[in-house]
C-alpha cells in the first residue's frame, strides 16, 4: 500500500473519464491534494483542488508545478474533434509523453495513462498506431510503476449528439452479452470502471504494464474508496 496524504496530478480532468477520476480523488481521504493541468477550468471548487490553466502542449515548462505522488493521464481526442493528424499526434502522444518525462524529472513513481484497445506500433490504423507509439515511449522511460489502460469503446453519454457514435453505442448494448471468453475484452466499457481501476492501481500492489478492457472492469470491482462528501 502507498502512503496516506498523497498528492495526485490529473491531466484531462475536463474529459469524460478524467472528470470522474477527479471527483473520486477529491472525495478520497487518502489524498490531501489534487493538482489539475488543463486548458480550461473544471468549474469545481474544492479545498483539495489546485488548477493550472495552461497550454498543455507546453507542459514541460511547468516542471516546478508538476509535483505529486501519482499522475492520472486521461488525455485523449478523436479524429472527429481533431481531423489534423499533426495536432492529433501532439495531443494523444505528445502530452502523455511530456507528462511521463516530468515523472522522471520530478521522481514521481506512479504513472497511469489511458490508451486504447488495439494500440500497436506499426498498426495500419492511424489511431491505434499513435497510441502504440505513445505506449512504447512511456514504457521506455522506466517509471517505477506504469499502468497503461487499453479500454474498448467507452460507453459515455456526453457525445450522444453524434448520430454514428450513438448508433454504435446502442449496437454494443445488444452485442455485449454475446462477447464472452476471449471476446469479452471487446465489450464496451463504462468510464467509471476506468476511473475506479486507475485509483485502485495507485493504491495497491499490481505488476506494471498494459491492462486490456476486461481486466480494467475486473480491477474496478475491487475499488473501495475511502470517501467523504465533496464540500
Amino acid at each position: 500500500m502507498k502512503n496516506e496524504g498523497k498528492t495526485a496530478i490529473v491531466l484531462g480532468a475536463t474529459g469524460v473519464t478524467g472528470e470522474l477520476v477527479l471527483q473520486l480523488l477529491l472525495t478520497d481521504t487518502r489524498y490531501k491534494s489534487v493538482v489539475v493541468f488543463a486548458r480550461r477550468s473544471t468549474g469545481i471548487t474544492h479545498f483539495k483542488l489546485q488548477e493550472h490553466i495552461i497550454d498543455l502542449f507546453n507542459l514541460l515548462d511547468y516542471k516546478n508545478d508538476f509535483l505529486g505522488d501519482e499522475v492520472y493521464c486521461c488525455i485523449g481526442t478523436t479524429k472527429a474533434k481533431t481531423p489534423k493528424e499533426e495536432e492529433y499526434i501532439k495531443i494523444d502522444l505528445g502530452i502523455p509523453v511530456a507528462a511521463g518525462r516530468l515523472c522522471i524529472s520530478n521522481k514521481i513513481k506512479t504513472f497511469m495513462v489511458i490508451s486504447a484497445l488495439g494500440a500497436k506500433v506499426g498498426s495500419p490504423i492511424f489511431y491505434n498506431r499513435v497510441k502504440g507509439e505513445m505506449e512504447s515511449i512511456i514504457l521506455e522511460l522506466s517509471i517505477p510503476f506504469v499502468y497503461i489502460l487499453q479500454p474498448s469503446l467507452i460507453d459515455s453519454s456526453r457525445d450522444e449528439r453524434r448520430l454514428m457514435e450513438q448508433f454504435i453505442k446502442h449496437l454494443f448494448y445488444i452485442v455485449n452479452p454475446l462477447l464472452i471468453g476471449r471476446l469479452r475484452k471487446f465489450r464496451s466499457i463504462e468510464p467509471m470502471c476506468i476511473a475506479k481501476s486507475m485509483i485502485w492501481l495507485a493504491n495497491n500492489t499490481y505488476p506494471s504494464g498494459r491492462l486490456i478492457s476486461d481486466k480494467i472492469v475486473e480491477l474496478s470491482r475491487r475499488y473501495v474508496g475511502e470517501t467523504r462528501p465533496i464540500k
